[in-house]
């Protein structure tokens, strides 16, 4: 019995510790989601602030694999095909990484998921990578935010930090 009784304490000990250090993060978890019909896209993230911090070419390098945010990698779930910048997705969860430069960002899918940061990223899964250009802001985003701006069954996938944009484009099937 006593050897019971430590296991449980100790059991919750431990689950309210990494409850703890959910709750606690500095960057908090967070979701964009749009539906069209039967179609649903999730995307889930954690928001790092910019905190006074010079962000792109600095806390976030250009030219290197990034994960779109801060601890896990942003993923998106997908319950129906979608095209995304014209190129079709099928339903499913993956990775969004992006590689920021200056002047347009590379957008990867990746087929993995459940990654922390990018650091075992691995581009033989990568369903696909595309280019879009980097709009400059005249208003920062203190946190990293991520916004599906739908009109219908076209929609873009904004992300937006500092005073830096990008825009990914998304079609529904009907």
């Amino acid at each position: 019995m006593q050897r019971y009784l430590t296991f449980v304490v100790l059991f919750i000990s431990i689950s309210a510790t990494k409850a703890q250090e959910v709750t606690e993060r500095s960057s908090p978890l967070a979701l964009a989601r749009a539906r069209y019909k039967d179609a649903y896209i999730k995307i889930t993230y954690s928001q790092p602030a910019k905190n006074g911090r010079e962000i792109f070419g600095k806390l976030v390098p250009y030219g290197q694999i990034w994960r779109t945010g801060a601890n896990e990698a942003t993923e998106i779930l997908l319950t129906k095909n979608i095209l995304i910048n014209n190129q079709l997705l099928k339903a499913g969860v993956y990775t969004i990484f992006t590689i920021p430069n200056k002047d347009k960002w590379t957008v990867v899918i990746n087929s993995d998921f459940g990654l922390f940061g990018s650091y075992n990223y691995n581009p033989k899964l990568d369903v696909f990578r595309f280019d879009v250009p980097v709009q400059q802001l005249n208003v920062v985003y203190e946190p990293l935010t991520i916004q599906i701006d739908q009109r219908n069954e076209l929609a873009n996938i904004l992300i937006m930090w500092d005073n830096v944009s990008i825009a990914i484009p998304i079609k529904f099937f009907n």
